[in-house]
């Protein structure tokens, strides 16, 4: 009896496919446009595994300022050089997979390959999805037991994944809330606290002013483009409806705006204030699906966004290689299935602050406020 056979693709067409599809979820993966190899990309990719005494893990290595004068004239400059202080993190590797199974037997080999096709496309958006929501997660330092809209994860999966421990929450001085009176005017920043959140507490253009002010004065590394210092701003969708809705906003926009199309930094970029650029996307922090009770604020009823504020640096992110591709027949050859892994790693990286005398995180602020 002949049988379509399935699983005969060769390791070529298995490798192609997997190609294929880690193409169509990096195109799909908010956080791809902010990914770069080296220390000046907001996400900093490492693709390289380091031989530590743990075994293979990844480095991500982060530079302090130096923090001395240095000499003058004609004084001695052997013996008084200042050691760079370097901080290393370790970004810990693992493995997230899923699959589709096909419920019946496929008549021809036509709907075979349609079976193939619409498998990549589903998990390709499956793993750009998961891969921002962890992402999100990581850098707003909420457990990943939390979808990003605050409601509880009912798969165990992603809690027990091996870097899930690394998740830590906004330290002292990357941890601010915007506060207002009554009237929702703003009255300026104070420190991180969800259970001191208000639903007056929303975002304007003062507000933004004096985040841009807080993270040059907090010595946040900026991004430097064309010889410009900037920082980029994650928004969800209200809190950019509240900023469009503030006049200052307005007249900034309208009377102020620099416009760079062609320098691709800006790409996906909603509008840039002040050196600050802000992104939006629904996956940003927030607590509209979390339940009464587990919300922010008074009674934990008020609903909230973690807005981040990033320079470089705020996120490390291992990529080891393309996603696997694995085909197999289930039920006598009768049902077909496709599996799809990717290892990588995900850490929001800590350093020794001089500035602050205390360890920080090193290249993102959080900043709560009412949605």
């Amino acid at each position: 009896m002949a049988l379509t056979n399935f699983a005969a693709l060769t390791s070529e067409q298995k490798l192609v496919w997997s190609r294929d599809l880690w193409k169509d979820a990096r195109d799909m993966t908010f956080i791809n446009k902010f990914v770069g190899t080296g220390p000046g990309a907001v996400i900093q990719r490492i693709t390289e595994l380091t031989k530590t005494e743990k075994g293979e893990q990844v480095i991500m290595h982060l530079l302090a300022d130096l923090v001395d004068d240095g000499v003058v004239g004609d004084n001695e400059r052997e013996g008084n050089e200042e050691e760079m202080q370097s901080f290393n993190d370790t970004i810990t590797i693992d493995l997230i997979s899923h699959g589709v199974r096909q419920k019946g037997k496929l008549a021809d080999q036509k709907t075979v390959i349609g079976f193939r096709e619409n498998a990549r496309d589903r998990l390709a958006y499956w793993l750009a999805n998961r891969i921002d929501q962890l992402a999100f997660l990581t850098m707003s330092g909420v457990s990943y037991a939390q979808k990003t809209d605050g409601s509880t994860r009912t798969s165990g999966a992603f809690p027990s994944l091996s870097f899930a421990s690394d998740v830590s929450a906004p330290t002292t001085n990357r941890h601010r809330r915007v506060t207002a009176d009554a009237s929702s005017v703003y009255t300026g920043l104070a420190a991180g606290n969800t259970a001191s959140v208000d639903a007056t507490d929303i975002l304007s253009y003062a507000a933004i002013v004096d985040l841009v002010t807080y993270a040059k004065t907090s010595y946040l590394k900026p991004l430097i483009v064309g010889g410009k210092e900037y920082y980029t701003a994650f928004i969800r969708p209200e809190g950019l409806a509240q900023l469009k809705k503030d006049d200052d906003f307005q007249r900034a926009v309208v009377t102020g705006l620099p416009r760079s199309d062609k320098n691709p930094f800006f790409t996906g970029g909603t509008v840039t204030v002040d050196g600050l650029i802000l992104h939006e996307h629904r996956l940003v922090y927030n607590t509209k699906g979390a339940s009464s009770g587990s919300k922010w604020g008074a009674g934990g009823a008020i609903d909230g966004s973690r807005m981040l504020i990033c320079g470089s640096q705020a996120m490390g992110m291992a990529d080891l290689g393309s996603p696997e591709w694995a085909e197999k027949w289930f039920n006598y050859n009768s049902s077909p299935g496709v599996n799809v892994d990717k290892m990588f790693g995900l850490l929001k990286p800590k350093f020794y602050s001089t500035y602050h005398g205390a360890v920080e995180d090193f290249g993102v602020i959080a900043v709560d406020h009412a949605i």
